[in-house]
């Protein structure tokens, strides 16, 4: 209890309201007591004569005797009221000390108490402290606003888990069963075996392409990040030399257009890998003879970067999922993509204070813009333009 703020609160105002009331009574004693006049008083005695003949001796007392007796005894109970005044005055300061250190302390045990009551699994508890807007107010706003982003961090790990989970039992099931009925099996045929290796080659490879692009999610959540002054250019152009031999291999016109001079801050190689990411579903999307285009350039205070490509397109239902985690159009689902790269994307643009855009149409290709802002900074919303011009067949 000697280690409570409260406690220590109540001796603080105790002792100041005792110091104080000390020094009051102190100074109205000594001012009293250097004006009045005390010495002990004394005593005369006077002869008594009866007819003439001496008798006996009385006690007389002078008028300034009497004064300074009266004195002596005003000065004792002065002394007297204020001992037993400064006693009460401690007392009740405690009591006092007591009563108002709680009340000024009940936010925090409300505080403590609500956090006390939350749990890892349950982070849906909140403080909602009412009262003045104070200080421990301040503070359990605070705490609630820090809750409401752990909450969500954790729906969001959550979530990431019970996804990953899903995504990588179909593969291991596969590989399982290949193994079990065709790879350990003394009387399976050579093709079987050739097809089962196949098979768990595509497997393994998914599995993979998986793995990577939840490490590659879990860094742009944490705080490893590298940024840097860099020309938003220079990475666009590089991602595009990235794809040139993918997209030539499959008969595809990779061309690009890139306005100089476009300086941001943030992680190189973060931004090329979300360029990249883009031009990897175009070159896979995009039919035989088709055509992608990257390209980049400025309006205002934003930067932007684009990715065109002539392949199935998407349909109004399907455009606001696109960015979602795990989330996969038809030809991915046929491809078995893993459903992070776009997520990814929008991951690594918002985390460099930008936004992420799609304008697609059914049959008439999609074009994905990254919004980014300029190292002079962006006062204003991001466009909500196509830079290259609407969605048309290519």
């Amino acid at each position: 209890m000697i280690h409570t703020i409260r406690f220590r609160l109540t001796v603080l105002y105790s002792a100041l309201l005792f110091l104080l009331a000390a020094l009051v009574l102190g100074g109205i004693y000594l001012a009293v007591s250097m004006t009045t006049e005390q010495r002990p008083y004394t005593t005369a005695f006077a002869k008594t004569y009866i007819n003439g003949q001496q008798v006996g001796k009385e006690q007389v007392v002078y008028v300034r005797e009497v004064e300074n007796a009266i004195n002596v005894k005003t000065m004792a109970t002065l002394r007297d009221y204020s001992l037993a005044t400064l006693a009460f005055l401690f007392l009740a300061s405690l009591g006092i000390g007591w009563i108002l250190s709680g009340g000024v302390l009940r936010p925090v045990r409300a505080i403590t108490r609500t956090t006390d009551e939350i749990q890892a699994t349950d982070l849906s508890r909140r403080i909602r402290l009412g009262g003045p807007k104070d200080e421990l107010r301040d503070l359990a706003d605070t705490v609630d606003t820090m809750l409401d982003r752990l909450e969500e961090a954790f729906r969001a790990q959550r979530q990431l888990i019970d996804d990953a989970s899903h995504e990588l039992r179909s593969p291991l099931t596969i590989i399982r069963t290949n193994v079990d009925a065709v790879l350990a099996s003394p009387e399976a045929t050579e093709e079987e075996r050739e097809r089962a290796v196949a098979i768990v080659d595509r497997a393994t490879t998914r599995m993979t392409r998986l793995v990577e692009d939840l490490l590659a999610s879990a860094r742009r959540q944490g705080s490893a990040f590298s940024d840097a002054d860099l020309d938003l250019a220079v990475v666009a152009a590089e991602a595009g030399e990235e794809y040139a031999a993918p997209a030539r291999e499959r008969g595809l016109t990779l061309a690009g257009s890139f306005a100089g001079e476009l300086d941001m801050t943030g992680d190189h190689d973060a931004l090329r890998r979300a360029v990249a990411n883009l031009l990897s579903n175009a070159v896979r999307l995009s039919p035989p003879g088709g055509r992608v285009e990257v390209a980049a350039g400025r309006e205002g205070g934003w930067l932007w970067v684009a990715v065109r490509d002539s392949g199935p397109g998407l349909s109004e239902e399907d455009r606001p999922r696109v960015f979602d985690r795990f989330w996969r159009g038809e030809a991915s689902r046929r491809d078995r993509h893993t459903g992070l790269g776009l997520a990814i994307v929008r991951q690594i643009v918002e985390s460099h204070g930008g936004q992420v855009a799609v304008f697609s149409q059914l049959g008439r290709g999609s074009t994905f813009v990254l919004w980014l802002p300029s190292r002079e900074g962006a006062e204003t919303a991001a466009p909500t333009i196509n830079p290259l011009g609407g969605v048309v067949k290519i």
